[in-house]
């Protein structure tokens, strides 16, 4: 079965944590223990029925407040498909959150309040998934039990946000209908609503074709770790010389000829070792280990490709960045880290070129820094050659995060958008 990551965003009180907390409860994905420690917290604050957001509202402020602040991951299961879930919160202080747990989202869901429409945040974090290109959108109209179920109040904030997304790189986007509270087309189809005509929304999570979204043509493979088991009693391991990490992109299969970053050697592949012994292929986002027939020197922040497919070598890249800390402020002329892939390099902000109004996709070109939460363009120096693909191609070659180097706290995502 494959997997389907998917993020759930929008404005604060629209049933994030609930939707997944009926999704979780009504596909039988919970275990009994924690229903009854639920049960007993709704019981306890004096809830008239059992809070779902409770499943995923772990933190004790979380708790006392109804609001999600960190991102929370749940794992639950189907017949048809794995699913990774990352609750992100509402609150505009925490954007950093939600970019964390879209960046790797296949899918976003962001709900919006019938009663509300389509707020300030809810466009915002639609932006916010249109940048960090996740594929698919999913709008969840949630609350609907508390417009008795209208479909003129639906539609309303269809062609609302229709208009809206018209204005954004959307390949793929899905509304429907939902009551989170009552579990109404949630799992199963709702009684409630029979002009409503599409699916639930677990049975569109698990029909969404994904396969395609992955990049399987450009072969990426940044080395993470040399293994040479040295000390091994086996005498077939003597010689062994693996180089493992997880592959970004494309399909490696024993006997192609790849090149290896950045000396432009080309070699060819002898073995591809998965956790469990050899396997015939690897493909994103598979962890495998290469043998390669020449002695080659690679190390760690290396990449492997093919000789006539290759990612860009820059040290000036163009990017998209999300500021993460409260403690300074992003401006020209900064020193930092920067970690792509598996490479960590000194970098510096040569150039902030505007900072971005996300609610009214305004750029700021006066701006002369960024603060907590602000997304904006900037220039990047970096001290050595890194391997990149242009973000709308590849995501994981395509991002990488800015760390300070004082702290070693990370204080900036970005995604790069082009190379000088």
């Amino acid at each position: 079965m494959d997997i389907l990551r998917f993020a759930t965003a929008g404005s604060v009180d629209d049933g994030k944590s609930t939707l997944i907390g009926r999704l979780l409860f009504d596909s039988k994905s919970i275990f009994e223990d924690q229903l009854e420690s639920v049960e007993r917290t709704s019981a306890d604050r004096g809830e008239e029925y059992t809070n779902l957001a409770l499943l995923t509202d772990g933190l004790r402020a979380e708790r006392e407040q109804g609001i999600t602040i960190d991102v929370a991951y749940r794992y639950f299961a189907t017949p048809r498909r794995k699913f990774i879930i990352a609750d992100t919160p509402g609150h505009i202080q925490y954007t950093r959150n939600m970019v964390t747990g879209a960046s790797t989202a296949d899918l976003a869901i962001i709900l919006v309040d019938a009663r509300k429409g389509t707020l300030e945040q809810s466009r915002r974090h639609a932006f916010l998934t249109t940048l960090l290109k996740v594929p698919h959108l999913v709008v969840a109209v949630n609350k609907m039990d508390l417009v008795d179920y209208d479909q003129q109040v639906y539609e309303q904030i269809v062609d609302e946000f229709t208009a809206f997304a018209s204005k954004l790189e959307i390949t793929d986007l899905t509304f429907i209908p939902l009551s989170a509270l009552h579990g109404d087309n949630v799992v199963e189809r709702s009684v409630n609503m029979p002009w409503y005509e599409g699916s639930s929304l677990l049975h569109h999570l698990e029909h969404v074709h994904i396969a395609s979204d992955r990049n399987l043509i450009d072969v990426r493979f940044p080395v993470q770790y040399v293994i040479r088991p040295h000390a091994s009693t086996d005498p077939e391991l003597h010689d062994y010389r693996g180089y493992a990490g997880q592959v970004a992109g494309g399909v490696l299969k024993p006997g192609d000829e790849v090149v290896h970053l950045p000396s432009g050697l080309s070699t060819t592949i002898t073995h591809i070792d998965g956790p469990g012994g050899p396997v015939p292929e690897a493909y994103a986002p598979m962890s495998v280990t290469l043998r390669l027939a020449d002695d080659i020197d690679i190390s760690r922040g290396d990449m492997i490709a093919r000789p006539g497919n290759r990612p860009e070598v820059a040290q000036d890249l163009e990017a998209m960045v999300c500021w993460m800390t409260p403690d300074r402020q992003l401006s020209p002329r900064m020193k930092l880290l920067v970690k792509h892939t598996t490479r960590t390099a000194r970098a510096m902000v040569k150039d902030l070129h505007y900072r971005l109004d996300v609610n009214t996709l305004h750029r700021d070109e006066a701006a002369t820094g960024l603060g907590l939460n602000e997304i904006g363009r900037i220039s990047l120096r970096v001290t050595q050659p890194l391997f990149v693909d242009d973000y709308g191609r590849n995501r994981l070659t395509g991002g990488f995060i800015l760390i300070d180097e004082a702290t070693h706290n990370t204080v900036a995502a970005g995604v790069i958008t082009g190379v000088r």
